[in-house]
């Protein structure tokens, strides 16, 4: 069949940096600490297929929102004859989800006291799920507040033959925008008394600090910490930068896994006093090369971008003009092409010595890296170097 995606933009992702990330983690961790890879929201965009191998090879535990995910790695894992591995589902599940998720070996979070629900369908399913309680110590969303806990810990002690409590989880508010982490650690001494207050009597697992703690925070790394954007090169903040050098008495190297690229569609020079895209609002003061590339805000190029941003054309940054389309972007060659054949831009990634990092992107479209990654459509071509 024909390429049809020959003219659209593409995502290349870095084995390689994603393997220094996870090392980069388990030197900071130590053998003692379980390093588990957060796989929700697409792979923050990576593309889930591609990731999962990527993760399942590097960390100990996977994380995920979607309880179809979780099956996901269960089926990866029968056909790639690997050793499974802990599967968590942190969002919500319904009592048939729990059913099926209990049969294939995944944990469950529990957060509400809707999953109560969840014990006579275990029952009569005849299976036992595994599942770590969530505890609401500050940030105001999912979990058990303290005032919960001692009904909680009642009805988990009736329950005890279809639910086995293998760990206790909860999430920090406030550790990627501040420099100080002291409502952090009011956070950590809930979590610490909650856990107690559960009265667990078996072994089980406590994990409450995702990127930014697990490299700020030695106190909050219990038995295992959930990394989602650095281990896939990004930086939770530039306080998180700033904080890692106090801390850590250096900043350790994360390497961006992701590049996103397009090639045109087409080349052409535009006569000075040209207007260029909806609204008229750029028109060349001079004669313009110009590239058209197939890529706009559908494809999750922010479209408040506009009038700041750039992409890289032959190792030379390149302006993009006008008003950024649903499904096109106009930009400058005229220093960076030679004639009218098709060019390729990085929108993200490294061309030669220049380098447009997502959270350049992020700054021009007023936003964060998160988010920048994430919205990049599940629709486009995902490539892992080397396979």
């Amino acid at each position: 069949m024909p390429d049809f995606a020959a003219q659209a933009s593409w995502i290349s992702l870095d084995p390689a940096a994603y393997a220094h990330n996870a090392q980069v983690f388990r030197e900071l961790l130590g053998p003692r600490v379980r390093l588990g890879a957060v796989l929700k929201g697409n792979a923050y965009g990576h593309g889930f297929a591609q990731m999962l191998p990527l993760a399942h090879a590097e960390c100990d535990s996977i994380y995920l929102i979607d309880p179809g995910d979780a099956l996901a790695v269960r089926a990866f894992e029968q056909y790639a004859g690997v050793t499974r591995k802990q599967v968590l589902v942190l969002g919500a599940v319904s009592e048939e989800e729990a059913v099926e998720l209990a049969r294939a070996g995944v944990d469950v979070t529990l957060s509400n006291p809707s999953e109560e629900r969840f014990v006579a369908a275990l029952r009569k399913a005849g299976v036992k799920l595994r599942a770590h309680v969530h505890l609401d110590t500050g940030l105001g969303r999912e979990g058990f507040t303290a005032g919960d806990l001692p009904a909680r810990a009642a009805w988990l002690a009736g329950a005890q033959d279809v639910i086995q409590v293998a760990g206790v989880l909860s999430h920090f508010a406030n550790t990627e925008d501040v420099t100080e982490q002291d409502y952090a650690a009011q956070q950590l001494q809930q979590f610490d008394e909650g856990a107690r207050r559960l009265g667990l009597t078996g072994p089980f697992e406590r994990h409450i600090a995702a990127s930014a703690a697990a490299m700020l925070m030695p106190r909050a790394r219990h038995d295992a910490v959930r990394v989602g954007i650095a281990s896939y090169g990004l930086w939770p903040s530039s306080e998180t930068r700033v904080s890692a050098r106090a801390v850590l008495g250096r900043v350790p190297e994360l390497r961006p896994v992701l590049s996103w690229r397009c090639k045109s569609q087409l080349t052409k020079w535009l006569p000075a006093g040209s207007y260029v895209g909806y609204g008229c609002t750029y028109r060349c003061a001079a004669a313009t090369r110009i590239a058209v590339l197939p890529v706009g805000y559908f494809d999750g190029y922010p479209r408040i971008a506009q009038a700041r941003a750039h992409v890289l054309v032959d190792g030379q940054r390149c302006a993009v003009l006008g008003r950024i389309m649903m499904n096109h972007l106009v930009v400058d060659v005229t220093r960076a092409a030679s004639g009218d054949a098709p060019v390729t831009a990085t929108l993200v990634g490294r061309d030669g010595e220049e380098h447009i990092a997502a959270e350049q992107l992020a700054s021009w479209a007023q936003t964060i890296n998160y988010e920048v990654v994430t919205r990049l459509g599940a629709h486009l071509r995902r490539e892992v170097a080397g396979r």
